[in-house]
């Protein structure tokens, strides 16, 4: 049986994360302690109490869910003497969570991932002002039917000029996520109603992430990329606009600045995995969204989340 580690994206965060773990295990606590100390915040203390409107903000959002994965992580290693390299076939990580995997696969230090990710929350949320940008799920569309309700949504029909309306996020099972400008967002979403789309909705996001609207956030993203010491991982990393298996630190860093504007195409990720042998899956972090997933992208595979102490012990008990 071939183990894939998959790591969460921004929306699995909650006050309270990562509290459990601190109190029981002391290599969860150091994990913590390093991001606050690297980021000169209490970001530990805002993932243990909240508020979640703070916690929510994708500066804060971005470390503090990687923060989380590599703690889990880390209590793994030291508890149970888990060896990554050793049993797991690939890593995968839904948008910021790439950064995880490589970090949890040593491409990235701990600090490195850190900086990285409250500078990439800042660039994106600094990339286009404050309502202009909108995002919304299509729920129960394909991704060709979605490709399409978004090439007729991007014209603006009292000007005729064109604006952005992209899929931000294939996420499978006919979840189809789309990004860009916040009238067009909304034409595709009265397109997709009228298209017969089970359910079409605005997401409650702070700007339009995965789409070209984000160029801004690529480029300082690129420049930030060029200076980071970021290593090959100890197993490859399937990467979120390629869905193919990377472990070029080159090419990484390419695909990480290609993903802030590209398409997470995550089905297609997951069956490549699947493709290349994986038939176990295993979320390590904040919540179970990717588990979730995972139910409708590949039902035969075996899923699961690690994010407390019960999950921890449950899973070193399995291995």
């Amino acid at each position: 049986m071939a183990l894939a580690f998959t790591f969460p994206g921004q929306g699995s965060q909650a006050p309270g994360m990562g509290r459990d773990l601190a109190a029981a295990f002391p290599a969860a606590r150091e994990v913590f302690q390093e991001v606050d100390e690297t980021l000169k915040q209490k970001l530990s203390k805002l993932m243990f109490e909240g508020p979640p409107e703070d916690l929510t903000l994708t500066a804060n959002a971005q470390p503090a869910l990687m923060a989380m994965s590599l703690a889990v992580l880390r209590v793994l290693e030291t508890e149970g003497g888990f060896d990554l390299k050793a049993r797991v076939a690939l890593v995968a990580g839904h948008s910021l969570g790439e950064y995880s995997a490589l970090a949890a696969a040593g491409s990235l230090s701990l600090a490195t991932a850190a900086r990285l990710l409250r500078l990439r929350g800042d660039a994106m949320q600094q990339a286009v002002p404050a309502g202009e940008g909108a995002m919304a799920a299509l729920l129960g569309a394909e991704l060709e039917q979605a490709r399409a309700i978004c090439a007729e949504a991007a014209l603006d029909p009292l000007t005729e000029a064109r604006q952005v309306v992209e899929i931000a996020n294939d996420n499978g099972g006919g979840q189809i996520v789309i990004s860009g400008h916040a009238a067009a967002v909304d034409r595709a979403i009265e397109g997709a109603k009228a298209a017969g789309v089970k359910r079409a909705m605005k997401l409650p996001v702070s700007a339009p992430f995965h789409c070209a609207l984000m160029a801004p956030a690529a480029d300082a993203m690129a420049e930030a990329l060029a200076g980071a010491d970021l290593r090959a991982p100890l197993v490859p990393l399937v990467a979120n606009v390629s869905a193919a298996k990377a472990t070029d630190p080159t090419m990484i860093r390419d695909l990480l600045v290609r993903q802030v504007t590209g398409t997470v195409r995550w089905r297609e990720c997951i069956l490549a995995m699947g493709a290349m042998g994986c038939d176990q899956f295993v979320e390590i972090g904040a919540g179970r969204v990717l588990t979730g997933l995972m139910k409708r992208l590949a039902p035969e595979a075996k899923a699961s989340a690690i994010g407390g102490p019960a999950e921890i012990e449950a899973f070193l008990r399995s291995l």
